[in-house]
């Protein structure tokens, strides 16, 4: 899902707030942009990849038959049971105030107000036909029933998610501080007062999710959320999988700068690559760049990795350096890839990594409205090649 995940944040504030009369302006466009014979011939062709799952009941297809959706949705809704229960009540009757936070390659990223509890939510939305035109299809789904799974103070918590005839909704707590990612271009390199706090809240994250076997495979700073206080959350589960005991991961995956070489290499890999991504962001936070500079591929990449010479600068504690070199072992047998070693590091000396005393330390908030503006320039058409199936302009998006 690439940068979709990394914008997919309730944080991220930096995309502009839309009344609804200016969404209606925008959408009017954006309908236009793909037309009715194109957006049949993708649904046709995407019918023709993806088989029917197996075992499903003739009574369900009957039901879905039954929806009025017209042909080829029946389809395209059984695909997506039982993770995405299906809804046909427009957006526009649940929440209020709507409004645009980023574009993501599957669709964009809403803030919205439950008309319910009005509690505001970061809803990820996702064109069911890209979803499947690009086999991220079970990806998708294993992503949302892992998130759904894990309940963590230091993980983003998925409070929903639903499907109508075309789009998957994905509503999950919506964070105003942005992310990881946009504090530190803002405002790092961080001392190592701030950088150990983050340590701990995400090695917590992630030793709590390989406790239950969930390998994240994409740790970065841009799937970071900062809460008001500043405290961090885990998110982006799109790349997520459970290995049991024993087994292995092959997948190339992630985000270049931060795979661990086993991964970047091809080789058989388990819970242990994500310990080298942390290993990537810590260099990164108090040093203000990357042990490694980014390149273009992932072969690329491997070859800067094992011809450079990971060394932390001598401007930071010895206690700091060496928890990144021992994360930084190109040997995932040798690096640190224990929570229960990990905290009992000298780094973290006299911290307790008790979630409850952590999210208690006061973690000043710098960036400021004026900063976050020049980091991320605005699309002028978020909704740029994005079907909305808008049979009126009048009407609200999102219908499905």
């Amino acid at each position: 899902m690439g940068n979709e995940r990394s914008a997919a944040r309730g944080g991220n504030t930096t995309g502009r707030c839309m009344s609804i009369s200016k969404w209606k302006s925008v959408l009017s466009r954006a309908g236009g942009s793909l037309s009715s014979s194109y957006t049949l011939g993708m649904f046709q062709r995407a019918q023709k990849k993806v088989p029917e799952p197996l075992g499903l009941s003739k009574e369900r297809a009957q039901s879905n038959d039954c929806r009025n959706t017209g042909w080829p949705f029946p389809q395209f809704i059984s695909l997506f049971f039982p993770v995405f229960p299906y809804r046909s009540r427009q957006v526009e009757q649940e929440f209020q105030d709507i409004e645009f936070i980023a574009k993501g390659s599957f669709g964009p990223i809403l803030k919205v107000c439950q008309r319910t509890d009005e509690q505001i939510y970061a809803v990820k939305v996702l064109l069911k036909a890209e979803v499947v035109r690009q086999g991220t299809l079970q990806q998708c789904k294993d992503g949302v029933i892992i998130q759904k799974q894990v309940h963590h103070p230091f993980v983003q918590s998925l409070r929903e998610c639903w499907q109508t005839s075309r789009l998957l909704f994905i509503m999950c707590d919506y964070h105003s501080a942005g992310d990881l990612y946009m504090l530190w271009r803002a405002c790092g390199p961080f001392g190592e007062g701030r950088v150990r706090v983050f340590a701990a809240e995400l090695g917590s994250a992630i030793g709590f999710l390989h406790d239950f076997g969930i390998v994240h495979r994409d740790v970065k700073m841009e799937n970071v959320l900062l809460n008001e206080r500043g405290h961090l959350r885990l998110t982006d589960f799109g790349l997520c999988r459970r290995l049991c005991r024993g087994e292995r991961a092959y997948t190339i995956c992630g985000t270049v700068q931060y795979m661990a070489p086993e991964v970047l290499r091809g080789s058989p890999y388990n819970h242990a690559a994500d310990w080298w991504s942390l290993g990537v962001l810590l260099f990164a936070l108090v040093t203000g760049k990357f042990p490694v500079e980014p390149q273009c591929d992932h072969i690329s990449m491997l070859v800067s990795v094992e011809q450079a010479d990971i060394v932390p600068p001598n401007t930071i504690s010895q206690h700091l350096a060496i928890l990144i070199t021992e994360l930084l072992c190109s040997d995932p047998w040798i690096r640190l890839h224990r929570l229960d070693v990990f905290r009992e590091h000298r780094f973290f000396q006299g911290l307790s990594f008790d979630p409850d005393s952590l999210q208690k330390l006061p973690l000043e908030m710098h960036l400021s409205t004026e900063k976050q503006s020049t980091q991320v320039k605005p699309d002028p058409n978020p909704f740029r090649g994005f079907d909305w199936e808008l049979p009126r302009v009048s009407r609200l998006p999102l219908a499905g």
